[in-house]
């Protein structure tokens, strides 16, 4: 007879099991059952991202009211796979007091009007979110010292006319240097020209004309190392105290001194605004940019190209260019080579 057939229980090799001889992991997590249901958080209060720094958000609640106030805020840990960025409007909870020592909590971002973003490099899809919902970009570029560089402002637009966004240019240290030459190479574009003869200090900057301009606007301001971007923004927001340099007389280049984006509430006669200071780049990859925003941007030449051949460049080998043709025939008046040259270059930009 086998072990296992005996009737004799003290023969028995092990005792029979129930459920409480089962030892039960505990869970490391704590008791509460995993689940994907997130509050709906309802209390939660709209606020405004103004800086980001190191993981912390200054952020402005009940804007534009009596109550208007910044506070603190990290972000939840459902939005650590997404950017929060500066010009963001995203939901608070927790303690939106702003009272020192009080930290709120990010919760949602809102749905974005704009998103102005740079890659690495040409080659590199991978996007990387400079600010949102701005609708303006003011480029800073100066005449001399450093010397202009059309093909970064040319990437700027792009990038600007790819997020919708209405670009401005205003030019620097024009008692050093005539801008007229540099300028030339954007007659083609309807693009709002500033002039200033600032050489470190605000005499010279167009205050009145610049107000003008970005009043009741979100204005992103992008401009290379050393051409005075930060001076004109302290001179369009007193108290601003953003952090100025100057550039290197042996490599013509400037320092970096705006270390991050933030923004900055402008007051002036002729309406309130926001511009958004940004830290001065040498490089802007579009790796992201769809070109056909490019030419939606240059609404007369779009028309146009809709007589062009499926996959037309508009460049100039391209064969059977509607816009190329119109232009030839003189159909768009003295601007359209100019305007032909402004598209063909900044669609070469990123070909």
């Amino acid at each position: 007879m086998s072990w296992w057939d005996t009737d004799d229980e003290e023969d028995t090799p092990y005792d029979e099991y129930d459920e409480t001889s089962v030892r039960v992991r505990p869970n490391p997590k704590g008791n509460r059952p995993r689940t994907k249901t997130r509050p709906e958080h309802e209390d939660a209060v709209v606020a405004r991202v103004l800086g980001v720094d190191r993981g912390r958000y200054t952020v402005l609640i009940d804007e534009d009211t009596a109550d208007e106030h910044e506070a603190i805020a990290s972000r939840a840990s459902e939005l650590r796979k997404q950017a929060v960025v500066t010009g963001d409007r995203v939901d608070l909870v927790g303690d939106v007091s702003g009272d020192e020592g009080t930290l709120s909590r990010i919760v949602r971002i809102r749905e974005r009007s704009t998103l102005l973003r740079r890659s690495a490099d040409d080659t590199d899809a991978v996007e990387r979110i400079i600010v949102a919902n701005a609708d303006q970009m003011l480029i800073v570029v100066s005449a001399a010292n450093p010397e202009p560089r059309t093909r970064l402002v040319d990437r700027y637009l792009v990038a600007a006319y790819d997020a919708r966004i209405a670009p401005l240019l205003c030019v620097t240290k024009t008692d050093l240097a005539d801008p007229a030459p540099f300028l030339e190479n954007f007659a083609g574009l309807d693009l709002p020209v500033f002039l200033s003869t600032t050489g470190g200090t605000v005499e010279g900057i167009p205050l009145d004309e610049l107000y003008r301009a970005l009043a009741g606007h979100d204005t992103v301001a992008v401009g290379h190392s050393g051409v005075g971007k930060s001076t004109l923004v302290n001179a369009l927001v007193p108290g601003a105290d953003r952090a100025t340099g100057h550039v290197n007389e042996v490599t013509g280049r400037g320092r970096h001194t705006s270390s991050s984006t933030v923004s900055l509430r402008l007051r002036s006669p002729f309406g309130d605004g926001w511009i958004i200071d940004t830290p001065g780049v040498r490089s802007f990859g579009l790796g992201h940019v769809d070109r056909a925003n490019i030419l939606r941007s240059f609404t007369d030449l779009a028309a146009i190209a809709e007589n062009c051949p499926r996959g037309c460049t508009h460049l100039p080998d391209a064969p059977d260019c509607a816009i190329i043709d119109a232009v030839e025939a003189g159909e768009l008046g003295e601007r359209g080579p100019a305007r032909l040259d402004s598209l063909q270059r900044l669609l070469a930009t990123f070909s």
